[in-house]
């Protein structure tokens, strides 16, 4: 049984951090773990902690191997307060993917609780509810229209807990239902400029469907050209004339998983990050016209760094 596909993604971004010396991370680690409250979690630029943000940082701290003893004992006491305020798919699989964290690092298992399986089982009651007649998952109750992201979080969730989604067809139908005629993907049915992030979270449920194509591969290399920019990133969209660091993260996520070749972006994408987004106190920011540094955008820039490593290192 092969491992869930957020774990193989993080083993590929681990192996390629690795290939710098374990010191390069530490103003990284300081900054993510002023960013911890008291009650165990994370916090975003300002503000309490919040289930959002603790989910970057630890897949941050996991990618630098730095959960320890003592940072795990605090995350699980966090999870079981959070567990039952914890309902959007978004939030969900925070919960979810911060419990699998937990456990690998050799932290509690609260997956295995008795009173976290009661509530997964409801969960996934009511992440099914979201289930809208073109095939994909709504954002939330009260919408009509499936969306392309929340649909890639529904089928995450069941992909890492080993839960079967049903009708597999009809999300692969939903998502192809999405994919314009510049060969990118939109995030619901009235959009016409596709974006990269959808695109990418197409990209991502489509594989795990095995349901990837040459016609697949070839429409999202020629979008994914389209929204390359001049600052060594990538855009969110074609009408964006600059790069930020989830776009570029996302389309590389997207190269990697139709095996596409990285190209001249594996080095832009490195200095776009190392050049324009790092700071020498610790953490990453969003963009060039960004001012300060969070824990989300210093995880999507450790991934950057990570996945370009471990493409060269695949060369």
């Amino acid at each position: 049984m092969s491992l869930p596909y957020l774990i193989q993604l993080a083993e590929s971004l681990q192996t390629g951090l690795r290939k710098y010396p374990p010191e390069r991370w530490e103003k990284h680690r300081s900054f993510l773990l002023a960013q911890q409250c008291e009650d165990g979690g994370f916090r975003g630029r300002e503000g309490d902690s919040d289930l959002y943000y603790t989910g970057f940082a630890v897949r941050a701290l996991s990618l630098i191997g730095e959960l320890d003893d003592t940072l795990l004992a605090k995350l699980g006491t966090y999870l079981r307060q959070e567990q039952q305020r914890t309902y959007s798919p978004v939030d969900v699989l925070n919960w979810i993917s911060c419990a699998v964290a937990v456990q690998l690092a050799g932290g509690d298992d609260v997956l295995t609780e008795s009173s976290a399986a009661e509530w997964l089982d409801r969960v996934f009651e009511d992440l099914n509810s979201l289930r809208r007649e073109d095939g994909g998952f709504a954002k939330g109750p009260e919408g009509k229209l499936g969306s392309t992201y929340q649909t890639f979080l529904v089928v995450m969730t069941h992909n890492l807990l080993g839960r079967t989604i049903e009708s597999s067809k009809r999300i692969v139908d939903f998502m192809f239902d999405r994919q314009r005629d510049d060969g990118g993907f939109v995030e619901i049915a009235p959009m016409r400029r596709s974006g990269t992030n959808p695109t990418a979270a197409a990209v991502a449920t489509l594989k795990l469907f095995g349901a990837v194509d040459a016609a697949l591969i070839a429409d999202v290399r020629d979008f994914l050209k389209d929204v390359e920019q001049d600052d060594g990133g990538v855009a969110a969209n074609t009408r964006i004339p600059f790069g930020d660091v989830l776009s570029t993260f996302t389309a590389l996520v997207a190269k990697r998983d139709l095996g596409i070749e990285f190209g001249g972006l594996q080095f832009t994408a490195q200095d776009f990050v190392k050049q324009g987004l790092e700071f020498p106190t610790g953490g990453f920011r969003a963009a060039l016209w960004d001012d300060q540094a969070d824990v989300e955008y210093t995880y999507y820039a450790l991934g950057v760094l990570g996945l370009t490593a471990s493409n060269a290192q695949d060369d």
